[in-house]
């Protein structure tokens, strides 16, 4: 008989519409991470959210929804940029920051004027999206500041003593096909921002766009802006190439430190992929210092390197 912990793992769509109609929160599968959903129009499911994760309450969230055709209410403002954006990237891992609608409370934005709106290519949430008919607000699944998770286990390891089995759900989708969280794109600014970096790269943003952008600048305003983030208990300690990497970890050794080396730079696909995979290992090892190869700004390195110096803040 599987544990009351256990029971919260389904492949049940229509069980976990269920949950989420009757208020409950929802750990749903993207491309990207698992994010933990509430339906956005229930004030307390969306505070349970916060209260699951340990997150501040003036930290937005990211609303899901089921393709461009369901923004209605949830934007004041869909301007051509964005568009073209939705029109190339969505269903996928881009967030785009928008004026915000009616339908979009201080509660989802921390009393912000902009909101993350976001449609997911994951099966399994898309057609969650489709039977609900309105909008998902969902951080990644794990407790604030941490690793974010890309199994359904990982979910588990992290919120199982945070959820409910009778009113809550994880709806597994197997592991993340991406590994690192989304782009997030602020087109509410001239010229448009790229507030963090993902699998879709700034140059391609500004392809899509046939003009200029810039990174991020100004206030807080999107997840992921902060100094430290995706943080494991042990130390992450960047560096820029193996000969050092090897140099660093022999140092950290003498000074009688369990240390491991990371360097998956040869493949940065799978890199993401296996990321925060990695940095729960190191964790589950019990190692003080983990040294990881920086991979190149290049593509989805620019993402590898944001979260790697963020871990490494932390």
């Amino acid at each position: 008989m599987p544990s009351p912990a256990e029971r919260l793992i389904s492949t049940d769509v229509e069980l976990a519409l269920d949950r989420l109609r009757r208020g409950g929160i929802v750990a749903v599968p993207t491309e990207t991470v698992y994010g933990l959903a509430a339906d956005a129009e229930q004030s307390a499911a969306v505070a349970r959210v916060y209260a699951a994760k340990g997150r501040p309450t003036d930290h937005p969230l990211i609303v899901h929804v089921s393709g461009a055709d369901a923004i209605n209410g949830w934007v004041a403002d869909f301007p051509e940029g964005a568009a073209q954006l939705a029109a190339a990237c969505w269903p996928g891992p881009l967030t785009l920051l928008l004026a915000r609608g009616p339908r979009v409370t201080d509660q989802i934005t921390g009393g912000r004027d902009t909101v993350g709106l976001r449609v997911p290519s994951h099966p399994l949430t898309l057609d969650l999206l489709e039977r609900h008919g309105g909008g998902l607000a969902a951080p990644s699944a794990n407790r604030y500041g941490k690793v974010s998770p890309t199994t359904a286990q990982h979910v588990l390891n992290d919120l199982s003593a945070h959820l409910d089995p009778e009113h809550d759900l994880i709806l597994d989708g197997g592991p993340c096909e991406i590994g690192v969280e989304s782009t997030i794109v602020d087109v509410t600014v001239d010229p448009p921002q790229v507030l963090r970096a993902g699998s879709i790269s700034p140059a391609e943003v500004e392809g899509i766009l046939s003009g200029p952008i810039s990174g991020a600048a100004g206030p807080s305003r999107a997840a992921g802006m902060l100094a430290s983030h995706y943080a494991p208990d042990c130390r992450v300690e960047p560096v820029d190439d193996p000969v050092e990497a090897e140099a660093v970890a022999a140092i950290r050794r003498t000074q009688g430190l369990r240390v491991g080396l990371l360097d998956r730079t040869d493949d940065l696909v799978v890199a993401a992929q296996l990321l925060y995979s990695d940095l729960r290992a190191a964790d589950q090892a019990g190692l003080d210092t983990l040294v990881v190869v920086l991979p190149p700004a290049d593509g989805i390195g620019h993402a590898l390197r944001d979260r790697l110096l963020k871990a490494s803040a932390g």
